[in-house]
């Protein structure tokens, strides 16, 4: 059985909550999908632009969804989802000048029977949490992370970097977007957290990893992680969506 839990907030600072979230679980096939997005560009466009992808997202994907799929053709088909996801919000930023330059992250989940199939673009993320420890999944379309790569920083300096809210991939700005696909492990007892940048850029990994097992409930995870976004200025907006397999 998989629990899940989700929270988004507008943080400190934003006028405006540009991140959106959903999770649903497919009534025939019984997986579990879970995305987490992050607008960009400008006031209206971002906020679009994330509503527009989850939405399709999870639309398109639950069209495709069949009995019996290989943990690699959930991989496939949640490709393609986001490939359908990124037509629309193009569709939707030809007929309104103010959604010309807008865009999004996605990080999403589909679970099959002691797994699940992570797809992200962009720099919002995946983490697996278990007894071992915590664990990124994903690895983010960035500058910043495209320096720490090269050496030219490490990645306790990039959480603090000017630039560290660049990316070099996203939904929205061109005709074809690359995703990355990942196959996870998660066993009964084991989290996977989706979130944004707005919730990494404040909270640590040890940080994540304690709130998660060690606090007082799965149930209220995510209001402890926002409460100590919020204690350290939560500059962004701050979204995360929890599973765990029970």
């Amino acid at each position: 059985m998989i629990q899940v839990w989700g929270m988004t907030d507008v943080g400190l600072c934003r006028k405006e909550n540009q991140d959106a979230y959903a999770f649903l679980e497919h009534p025939v096939t019984g997986h579990t999908i879970c995305v987490v997005c992050d607008g960009m560009g400008g006031p209206a466009g971002g906020k679009m632009a994330s509503r527009i992808a989850v939405d399709t997202f999870l639309a398109e994907l639950e069209k495709v969804l069949t009995k019996g799929m290989t943990p690699q053709q959930l991989r496939e088909a949640s490709s393609y989802a986001v490939s359908l996801a990124n037509k629309a919000i193009r569709e939707a930023a030809k007929d309104t000048e103010e959604y010309a330059n807008m865009g999004t992250t996605l990080v999403s989940a589909v679970t099959y029977p002691d797994g699940v199939a992570v797809i992200n673009v962009g720099d919002s993320r995946a983490y697996h949490i278990s007894q071992a420890g915590i664990t990124r999944i994903t690895k983010d379309h960035s500058l910043v992370e495209s320096m720490v790569e090269r050496g030219d920083i490490t990645a306790e300096e990039a959480r603090r970097h000017p630039n560290r809210n660049l990316i070099t991939r996203a939904l929205g700005p061109d005709a074809l977007v690359e995703c990355d696909g990942y196959l996870c492990e998660l066993h009964v007892g084991e989290y996977l957290l989706l979130c944004t940048d707005g919730l990494i850029d404040t909270v640590t990994d040890q940080e994540m990893l304690f709130e998660v097992l060690h606090g007082d409930s799965p149930d209220t995870c995510l209001d402890r992680l926002l409460a100590i976004s919020k204690s350290r200025g939560a500059p962004d907006n701050v979204t995360a969506v929890l599973m765990k397999n029970a």
